[in-house]
């Protein structure tokens, strides 16, 4: 027997398996449909209606962008929090919990007076509804993938916990499908003035169907064995505290691993929205065509990709990606500012391609990092704190130097930066294709009993 592999692995996947894949893309979408209704609403409607003029057209847009960035700032102690008690109570239960804060952020979020109704309470507000957004989303993410990873076979873990990755993609599409219908259908007048707060408010329906979805599905049988063992040592040894006290290779790591792909895809995503508008002079309706098909090309793309970082393995494809997102900005601009709509499209769809080549593989690669008493904790602490300094600040950052120096080469130079520390963290990682879950914990476990036992490290 190969090392890593257990008497108990499965190598087809269980009858459940598909089941839970649809049960944490269900919720991923809905997660995702309320972040991008929220960065496009930022770039196109929120600078308008909740912020007062500046000195210039991106004054207005840069303030937005802030409130977008808050969201991220309230992730990392989602993470934490979500993480904790799902780590102690279950990945299910959390998950339906945050599913229904990111519903009623998004949804109050639509029903919000604008600046120009009730002055500086207004951003305030949206403020506060960001936040509890954001703190939901930063538990979502882990409990979504791990509720896939921790039920799949050790040979085929990365395609299947893809999925809930492919989820992000899809709930843009829809998204943009929403404010493709109500930017075709309305006036630009009647989008600003109310058109946008319904796209918000469909939140509702979504979640709904979300929620109901992840009621029909349960937690891995791993983590329920470890549960059980937990409580009958009286282990309470879980948390952000012990993760970092043990494995804080493991979390630096995967932190890197997050830099560059976080600031690729919130360019992408979200900045190229706005320096097509602005710097191209794009039609709305234009933009958000191209950004559709990109969204579905990416959302395509993201299991293939798992498939083959189970083939040939998790670093390989990885750096593949890292070094992609390191080269986009320098060709990627110059493409927009051609003016022609394939060309510009075959950037957005190359920044897309290079991100899900780093996408992909991270729920596998995150879930192999640490053992299951404390994965939860462990994935969610290392995926949303990078997303401070990455994915929140990478729209502010770019249009601030866009402001500054009027030229694309400091914003190419800003992700080549990102992608740099991520090269680095693949460098420094350690392959764990084909590794069983089960021998991750069962080495955690003898560390801890060499430590009762006195044993020196």
């Amino acid at each position: 027997m190969s090392v890593g592999e257990t008497i108990h692995e499965k190598e087809a996947p269980s009858a459940g398996l598909k089941k839970v894949v649809v049960a944490s893309m269900a919720g991923t979408v809905v997660e995702c449909y309320d972040f991008f209704i929220y960065g496009t609403a930022a770039a196109l409607v929120f600078s308008k209606a909740f912020f007062p003029a500046g000195g210039n057209e991106f004054d207005a847009i840069i303030a937005a962008f802030a409130t977008y960035a808050v969201g991220f700032v309230a992730r990392p102690l989602g993470g934490i929090v979500f993480g904790h008690f799902g780590d102690k109570f279950g990945r299910k239960k959390l998950l339906q919990v945050s599913l229904v804060l990111i519903g009623a952020a998004t949804f109050l979020m639509g029903s919000l007076p604008t600046f120009g109704q009730i002055g500086y309470w207004a951003p305030a507000l949206l403020v506060t509804l960001r936040f509890i957004q954001g703190f939901a989303v930063g538990g979502e993410w882990g409990g979504a993938v791990l509720l896939v990873a921790e039920h799949s076979p050790n040979k085929s873990r990365s395609f299947w916990a893809s999925w809930p990755q492919a989820a992000v993609p899809i709930g843009n599409i829809l998204a943009t499908v929403v404010l493709l219908v109500l930017t075709t259908t309305l006036s630009e007048e009647l989008f600003l003035s109310w058109g946008w707060r319904v796209a918000f408010w469909l939140s509702a329906v979504i979640v709904f169907c979300g929620y109901y979805i992840r009621t029909k599905v349960t937690d891995a049988p791993i983590f329920i064995q470890t549960q059980k063992e937990t409580e009958h040592v009286g282990t309470t040894s879980f948390g952000v505290v012990e993760v970092l006290t043990r494995y804080p290779r493991s979390v630096l790591t995967a932190m890197g691993l997050r830099i560059g792909e976080n600031v690729l895809y919130f360019l992408v995503v979200a900045f190229s929205i706005t320096y097509l508008s602005v710097v191209v002079d794009t039609d709305t309706a234009q933009i958000l065509w191209w950004m559709l098909i990109a969204l579905a090309v990416h959302a395509v793309v993201i299991p293939l990709v798992g498939r083959l970082s189970d083939i040939i393995g998790r670093l390989p494809i990885y750096m593949a990606g890292a070094v992609g997102a390191g080269t986009w900005g320098f060709f990627a601009f110059p493409m927009m500012n051609s003016g022609h709509d394939a060309v510009i499209l075959g950037a957005i769809i190359t920044g897309l391609v290079f991100h899900a080549f780093m996408y992909a593989g991270q729920p596998a690669i995150m879930t192999e990092m640490f053992p299951t008493r404390m994965r939860y904790s462990g994935i969610s602490l290392s995926c949303q704190v990078p997303s401070i300094v990455a994915g929140s600040l990478a729209p502010i950052v770019a249009v601030s130097l866009l402001s500054k120096y009027n030229s694309y080469v400091p914003i190419a130079i800003y992700l080549a930066i990102a992608s740099l520390v991520t090269v680095v963290a693949v460098l420094v990682a350690r392959e764990t294709k084909g590794i069983s879950l089960e021998s991750i914990d069962a080495a955690d476990a003898r560390i801890l009993a060499d430590e009762k036992a006195g044993v020196p490290a």
